[in-house]
């Protein structure tokens, strides 16, 4: 999923399920900031303090430089939660829309609501939890049940993705575009490009172990949402079992299936902003109101209001002073609930469904 489910949709049902305006938009740009937050490492401060951070996504050109247990480390706890069924290891690392293994996921987050970054974790824990829909039978590390052959959409064909990747591919050195594509068509969902995560998209193709699999995203991103939903209204009534929560009324279901099916433009920021005004216009029952605007980097972002850097690339982080201010900044939080969601899922929960992952 992109930027118009993790964050659109999301504060979508955080502000029907109850959540105050900035509570929600707190939730939704967690949610949103796991495919955003790719600098890891220690940020040391000018007075000799430091701080680590764990990235939670790669850029696409970074997926070949990635070992496999980096992929475990990152792809599997954040956006391709092993459901833990089957006998071999490999079926074990497939993702499954709303495993026993997410639920599971989702409970220990709602139990955890009195610490102080709580609405950070439930952000996380939903970005998580709803790519269990739109990831389903990928897995976060690279196997041969990644492959994708004769795909085919409705939307547009599978050479129109390969000549728009490749155009992107472009702007690497040229004897780099053989591996990566390789590396790409076998981890995570690479070889079926962006079709996992578009709303609208039908789509279906044949894997590597010679099933053929038909997809029909709409329907499970509502789904998605109905479920997210109810983990918030659990969050928010202090009940870990969210499955007895109710769900979205069906008049919002249907507006929102018609918002997401409706807007097919193939850039998802795009996608996000008209959303986003739409809500502002009354197309979503019962929620009217101006969406926060959602800054990932640089000027007015979460690490730049914690640390005073606006450099975008990562690169140019310097010593920033430290102040008791970072110690209560929404980037701290974040990085901390990314630390504790990481440890759980891959030392805790997994591990009791049979499966280490690191």
């Amino acid at each position: 999923m992109n930027i118009d489910f993790h964050y659109g949709v999301i504060y979508i049902v955080a502000r029907l399920a109850g959540l105050p305006l900035a509570d929600a938009t707190t939730v939704a740009h967690a949610c949103q900031y796991i495919d955003d937050s790719t600098n890891k490492g220690i940020l040391e401060f000018a007075g000799g303090e430091s701080y680590e951070r764990f990235a939670t996504a790669h850029g696409m050109l970074d997926y070949k430089n990635e070992q496999t247990l980096e992929d475990r480390r990152v792809w599997a706890p954040f956006h391709f939660l092993p459901a833990c069924e089957g006998s071999t290891l490999e079926e074990k690392y497939v993702c499954r829309p709303d495993s026993a293994v997410a639920r599971a996921m989702v409970k220990h987050a709602l139990q955890s609501r009195q610490q102080d970054n709580a609405l950070h974790r439930l952000g996380i824990t939903l970005h998580v939890y709803v790519d269990t829909w739109a990831h389903q039978n990928f897995s976060g590390t690279i196997s041969a049940g990644n492959v994708v052959k004769s795909l085919k959409s409705d939307d547009c064909t599978a050479e129109q993705w390969k000549a728009k990747l490749l155009g992107y591919l472009n702007t690497a050195k040229d004897e780099v575009i053989t591996d990566l594509a390789d590396h790409l068509s076998k981890l995570g969902h690479g070889a079926a490009i962006h079709f996992p995560d578009l709303p609208w998209a039908k789509w279906e193709y044949d894997d590597g172990t010679g099933r053929h699999i038909v997809r029909d995203n709409l329907p499970d991103f509502i789904a998605a949402a109905d479920m997210a939903h109810r983990v918030i209204r659990g969050f928010q009534s202090k009940v870990a079992d969210f499955t007895q929560e109710n769900g979205l009324a069906d008049d919002v279901k249907t507006a929102l299936r018609s918002l997401l099916d409706s807007s097919r433009s193939h850039n998802e920021v795009e996608r996000s902003d008209l959303l986003c005004q739409q809500v502002a216009q009354g197309a979503i029952p019962g929620l009217r109101e101006q969406v926060p605007r959602y800054i990932a980097k640089g000027e007015g972002s979460w690490k730049h209001l914690a640390t005073g850097i606006t450099d975008v690339s990562g690169d140019g982080d310097g010593k920033p002073a430290w102040s008791e201010a970072f110690e209560t900044s929404d980037y701290r939080k974040f990085h901390d609930a990314v630390k504790t969601h990481r440890f759980i899922v891959t030392q805790e929960i997994l591990p009791g469904f049979g499966l280490r992952l690191a």
